[in-house]
């Protein structure tokens, strides 16, 4: 099945702590339904030291589930559901996302 979040993508969080706020997809884990958002849902963590890596307490992004995020509108960046669409004829038949508030195409 076709991802309706990428990585890349640009989204809105719709509930929680961060809501309202909007960030970019780092990472998705389509096997848990979640995904990393930069700058959002961020968690202490203990490190340990390496020899690479200073230890101490330093706070990196937690994943947040999909349900709980909605693509920005590529028109005006407001949250948008996602929908597909069929263009091309023939052997150039290419499904692509499209914005359900605006109905423009999403890049990616």
């Amino acid at each position: 099945m076709a991802a309706k979040i990428r990585k890349g993508d640009k989204v809105t969080v719709l509930t929680g702590r961060d809501k309202g706020r909007t960030g970019e997809v780092v990472e998705v884990r389509p096997a848990e339904d979640r995904a990393i958002v930069r700058g959002i849902n961020m968690v202490k963590r203990h490190q340990r030291q390496t020899a690479q890596q200073e230890g101490g307490i330093i706070s990196k992004e937690g994943t947040i589930h999909l349900s709980n995020l909605a693509l920005a509108d590529p028109k005006d960046g407001k949250p948008t559901r996602v929908g597909f669409k069929i263009i091309g004829e023939g052997e150039d038949r290419k499904k692509v996302r499209i914005a359900k508030r605006s109905g423009a195409e999403i890049d990616g």
